[in-house]
């Protein structure tokens, strides 16, 4: 019946006079769509694997690359705290040498895993990247900050940026385990600490477990490199100690107390990262204690003053190098080089837009990529390390997936106080748009290049052939002819490295290559080519000391002289 208002005019009933049709569920389209999405960006991971991979070939393999894979097959091999080992001054122990040995046991002991493992390694730098640069915007939004940051890192440069970002175990590989940290912290952090005007509602809390995920993260990465007390957990525990004193200083005298409370956020997190430090510290004197291997000491020390300006000029090029800027070669790779100081004019914009207001920035993980750009950069140009060619950039690696994460965070959210959005602009009008897609497809194109040229062997193949073929199977050298060598001979030569004095060598090696009582070893090879990489001859005492050997070769650079005696057992004078 009709239901009558008050007014006594009838109205019509609700029901419907006849059964409507359900309209198809629009679930399996949106299933579609995602799997589709899904297909596409594994089929994207694939491709870059693959072209990274065939980057990292362009570039010579060396003996700091061949020591990896024998630490990491000895590891394999059941020396997981590698008793006997000399190290560098970095370990490495918890990232790189578990993902070369997992490699080794997948595919066995060759030259070319390192090069597979430096691609799967900056494969990983790339997605965290383009994850940590969505943040927690969802939608369309997020797309402009995935693909400025992708954009940015997508095309490694020839040469320099090969080495430092896809061959050289250096520290792009600690950003790894660094972004999944910040990715942590971002997910769980308060509205308050995310870019204004493009967050969604602040989350459920997440409990204790946040600062204990962090914490431990911390610790894990640091056990292997010492440089994320630098880039990780100082400006962690700096820009949580600002943001609580400015919370502290802008609350009124009774609510102070409130304030404190209210960033129990930032104070959890730093005081994570402190913990963090005093256990890495406590797992590597376990390490040491339990008969691990031996560590260097850091190497940094201060340079001159007077040589502070041209350390700069060096770092600037190594900084133009990681971002494919370092103008150089022919024609097409200068082109490419132009076109990547697009990338770089962007990085710095992001970085003076963070720095101008950094007291005030709303975004905790803008700010903590900020402070670990400048720390690394500043702690580095005054020091020894700074005094070498721009491949010593891996000691700063971490500022391109830094700097681009930066860029995509802040250069494509307004944030309040005026600052151009810069996407939002290349969106009024469409040759805008063309220019922003032509830079992209201009750096795919870049990639693109890369991996077309031809790929390299590992150094001193020439060596390992001739003395393969001569049956001369076991000898001494320099470090930079010794385990490239032995490795890239696929086992059929050893040679170990030693001092100009002939003795043993004794960084990213194993003491037990030198006993003469279980090894042997009958010849020695020198090089005489004209740079630090190829040029090596022991003291003129030491080989009088060997006598006069039974056999010489002259095999391009190098002289191999052979011994009917183990070289082992004569000790250097």
């Amino acid at each position: 019946m009709a239901a009558v208002p008050r007014s006594g005019a009838p109205e019509k009933s609700a029901a419907p006079s006849r059964p409507v049709r359900d309209r198809p569920s629009a679930a399996p389209a949106i299933m579609r769509r995602r799997l589709l999405a899904a297909a596409a960006a594994a089929a994207g991971v694939v491709l870059l694997f693959v072209g990274y991979l065939q980057l990292s070939r362009t570039y010579t393999e060396n003996s700091d690359s061949a020591n990896i894979l024998l630490m990491s097959w000895d590891m394999l091999h059941g020396n997981v705290l590698l008793h006997g080992w000399y190290l560098s001054d970095v370990s490495f122990y918890s990232t790189e040498l578990p993902q070369y040995a997992m490699l080794e046991g997948l595919l066995g002991l060759h030259a070319d895993i390192a090069h597979i493992a430096a691609a799967m390694t900056y494969t990983l730098v790339l997605i965290f990247a383009v994850l940590l640069a969505r943040g927690r915007v969802r939608g369309r939004a997020a797309w402009p900050r995935m693909a400025l940051t992708g954009t940015l890192m997508v095309a490694p440069q020839l040469g320099v940026g090969v080495f430092v970002l896809l061959l050289s175990v250096g520290h792009i590989g600690t950003a790894v385990p660094l972004m999944l940290t910040w990715l942590v912290i971002d997910w769980a952090a308060p509205r308050r600490c995310l870019p204004g005007g493009s967050t969604p509602p602040d989350p459920p809390a997440r409990g204790w477990f946040i600062p204990v995920i962090v914490g431990l993260l911390l610790t894990w990465v640091l056990v292997a490199d010492p440089l994320v007390l630098v880039v990780g957990i100082v400006p962690l525990v700096a820009v949580c100690a600002l943001r609580v004193l400015r919370a502290l200083w802008s609350a009124r005298r009774p609510d102070r107390r409130a304030a404190l409370q209210a960033s129990w956020y930032e104070v959890s997190l730093a005081a994570a990262a402190i913990l963090a430090y005093g256990l890495a510290a406590l797992v590597n004197r376990l390490l040491s204690a339990s008969g691990g291997f031996i560590l260097h000491p850091l190497g940094y020390q201060l340079a001159p003053v007077h040589t502070w300006a041209h350390h700069a000029w060096v770092t600037g090029e190594g900084l133009l190098a990681l971002f494919g800027a370092k103008p150089q070669g022919p024609a097409p790779e200068l082109a490419f080089a132009l076109l990547h100081l697009a990338g770089v004019v962007l990085v710095a914009w992001a970085i003076c837009r963070v720095a101008r207001r950094f007291l005030s920035w709303p975004d905790l993980v803008s700010q903590v990529l900020l402070l670990a750009i400048v720390l690394n950069v500043l702690v580095y140009i005054p020091s020894t390390l700074a005094n070498a060619t721009d491949l010593n950039a891996r000691e700063f690696a971490v500022v391109l997936p830094f700097g681009a994460v930066l860029a995509g965070r802040t250069l494509t959210t307004r944030v309040p106080g005026g600052e151009i959005d810069v996407l939002g602009w290349l969106r009024r009008r469409r040759w805008r748009a063309g220019l922003a897609t032509a830079l992209t497809a201009g750096y795919l194109a870049s990639l693109g290049y890369g991996a077309a040229q031809a790929s390299v062997p590992p150094a001193n193949a020439q060596l390992a052939t001739f003395l393969a073929e001569h049956h001369l199977t076991n000898g001494i050298s320099g470090y930079w002819m010794s385990s490239i060598v032995t490795v890239g001979s696929d086992g059929a030569v050893t040679i170990r490295a030693v001092q100009s004095s002939l003795r043993p060598y004794l960084w990213e090696t194993k003491g037990s290559w030198y006993d003469p009582a279980a090894q042997r070893a009958t010849f020695l090879v020198t090089e005489n080519g004209s740079d630090y990489f190829s040029h090596w001859k022991p003291s003129a005492s030491a080989l009088a000391a060997l006598g006069p050997p039974a056999r010489t070769y002259h095999v391009g650079p190098y002289t191999v002289l052979v011994w009917n005696k183990n070289l082992l057992t004569f000790p250097a004078p």
